[in-house]
C-alpha cells in the first residue's frame, strides 16, 4: 500500500509538471520557456523535473510511445490482414478522438508550437524515423520481402504528414459542432483517398 501512493504521487508530481510545462509552452512558445521557469511554475526543483523528463522536449511529447503505434497494431493484427488495412484503420482510430471540439484546438496549437521551434521539430523528426523503424521491423515479421516493407513503412510516416496539414486545414480554431461533424466527414475521404493511392501503388 505504501509502494502505490508512493507511486500515485509520483504520477501525480509528473502529471501536475507535464501541465504547467504545456501551459507555458503554449503562451510563450517552446524555446523561450526554459526547464527552470516549469520547475518554479511547477512549485518543484529543477532536479525534479529531469527526474520524471530526461530531456526539455519530453516536457512537450509527454505521450511517450505514439511511434509504436503502428507497429503495434500490425503486430497484433492476423496473419492473414492487409497491411494497409490494418494501418488505415489505426490511423483513422487515433485521428477520430481529435474530433471532440476541445481537444481539437489543442491539438491544432500543439502542432503550431512544434512548427515554430527547430528542437521540436528535430525531435518530431527523430519519433518519425523511430516510426518507420518499428514499423519496418514488425511488416518483416509477416514478409520476407524488406524492400517493401520499407516502402510501405515510409509511405504510411509520410501520408500521416499529409493527413496532418490536411487537417488543420479544413477547419478553424472556433469551429462549431457542426463544423466539426463536417470536418470529420472530410478528413475520412482524405484518409480513403490516401490509402487508396497507397494501395494502387504497392499493387
Amino acid at each position: 500500500m505504501e509502494l502505490g501512493r508512493r507511486e500515485r504521487k509520483k504520477q501525480q508530481t509528473r502529471q501536475a509538471i507535464s501541465d504547467v510545462a504545456t501551459t507555458l509552452f503554449f503562451e510563450r512558445g517552446f524555446d523561450a520557456v526554459t526547464v527552470a521557469e516549469v520547475a518554479a511554475a511547477a512549485d518543484v526543483a529543477v532536479q525534479t523535473v529531469f527526474n520524471h523528463f530526461p530531456a526539455k522536449e519530453d516536457l512537450f511529447f509527454d505521450e511517450s510511445g505514439w511511434w509504436r503505434g503502428p507497429a503495434q497494431a500490425i503486430g497484433e493484427a492476423p496473419a492473414d490482414a492487409d497491411p494497409i488495412d490494418v494501418l488505415e484503420a489505426q490511423y483513422l482510430a487515433g485521428t477520430r478522438g481529435r474530433f471532440d471540439v476541445g481537444h481539437l484546438a489543442t491539438w491544432k496549437q500543439f502542432v503550431r508550437t512544434i512548427e515554430d521551434s527547430p528542437a521540436l521539430l528535430a525531435r518530431r523528426r527523430l519519433a518519425a524515423s523511430e516510426l518507420e523503424i518499428l514499423l519496418t521491423e514488425a511488416l518483416d515479421e509477416r514478409s520476407p520481402d524488406h524492400l517493401r516493407n520499407r516502402l510501405i513503412a515510409a509511405l504510411y510516416a509520410a501520408a500521416q504528414n499529409v493527413l496532418e496539414e490536411q487537417l488543420m486545414g479544413i477547419l478553424s480554431d472556433q469551429a462549431s459542432p457542426q463544423e466539426v461533424a463536417q470536418a470529420q466527414v472530410e478528413l475520412e475521404k482524405a484518409v480513403a483517398e490516401v490509402f487508396a493511392v497507397l494501395r494502387r501503388g504497392l499493387a
